[in-house]
């Protein structure tokens, strides 16, 4: 067993995909800003010098901290300062980027499942259906996703009861960002299905008597997925600032927990008075988070379409 796995990682590390991997400095920073940010929001509770969430832990004199610098009043020194409320701006970093990423990862996936399902349902079965959906596709185009993110979100915090409103907010937030992103999933998938659903392979399964259903999920589906992975890797980054958009104008996450931008939005009412960290380490890491992340999609563009290379 486990040199059949050690036969399959020296495979793994000898293929093309590896190969490009190596070779491509961009790629492998990127990779590795990504996974040092997301790991360290995973691990934030063992990381983070304080609970910026947790009151009993805040202490109002350490409050506008400036970087480095000793509290005039308490002495205690913080890394990257402190904000209004004395909390650390390091772990409100770390705990505000848990709840950005768990809303970006959380909203492709919703977005990348609808969108496959639409897209294979209208690529293969055709006629008035496909009509339908790609005509919903079509006129959703015709609207930016944070405007169409921003309506989705007001009518469904509408139907939500108003002393729930803060707990669901997160996942009210997930609905919306992803019923404003299937739309490219489920036109890049329609058009593999047109081109596989007409392949010798799919009509032996017809002929075999494989009903629609396991046709389109045991044959054209895995066919279609390295189109799949490219897109929601780069609509995670669109994802990540549609959270953070959305929570800068106040119609994201609630203020018991906040993201990446709502930490934003904070820092802007103090960035010219002087305290321009609150804004500014919180700003730099929503960057590197959503360009590492969108340069890895690119990169998986041009490694997986042989016509770019």
């Amino acid at each position: 067993m486990f040199s059949k796995l050690a036969d399959n990682i020296q495979r793994a590390k000898k293929s093309d995909f590896m190969y490009a991997f190596r070779h491509s400095p961009v790629a492998m920073i990127s990779f590795l800003v990504a996974f040092i940010l997301i790991l360290s929001a995973i691990i934030a509770p063992l990381i983070a010098p304080h609970n910026p969430f947790d009151p009993a832990t805040l202490n109002l004199m350490n409050g506008f901290s400036a970087p480095m610098v000793p509290n005039q009043y308490t002495s205690e020194v913080f890394l990257l300062g402190t904000d209004d409320q004395g909390r650390d701006v390091f772990s409100t970093i770390l705990y505000g980027m848990r709840i950005s990423l768990f809303v970006g990862f959380a909203a492709v996936t919703f977005a990348m499942v609808l969108g496959v399902s639409l897209g294979l349902i209208a690529g293969y079965v055709g006629g008035w259906v496909d009509a339908i959906i790609m005509r919903i596709a079509d006129v959703q185009l015709t609207f930016p996703g944070i405007l169409v993110a921003m309506l989705i979100f007001g009518i469904a915090k509408g139907f939500t009861p108003i002393d729930q409103r803060d707990e669901m907010a997160i996942w009210v937030l997930i609905i919306a960002i992803g019923l404003s992103e299937w739309v490219q999933f489920a036109r890049v998938v329609r058009g593999a299905t047109l081109v596989e659903k007409n392949k010798e392979y799919v009509q032996a399964a017809r002929l075999n008597g494989r009903r629609s259903g396991g046709i389109m999920l045991g044959h054209i589906l895995p066919n279609v997925l390295g189109p799949v992975l490219v897109i929601a890797t780069i609509s995670l980054a669109l994802a990540i600032i549609a959270e953070a958009t959305l929570s800068f104008l106040g119609v994201g996450a609630p203020p018991t927990q906040p993201s990446l931008g709502t930490l934003i939005r904070i820092g802007q009412g103090y960035l010219f008075s002087g305290e321009w960290w609150i804004l500014l380490f919180p700003a730099l890491t929503l960057l590197m988070l959503a360009l590492s992340v969108n340069l890895l999609g690119d990169w998986l563009r041009d490694v997986l379409n042989p016509k770019l290379r």
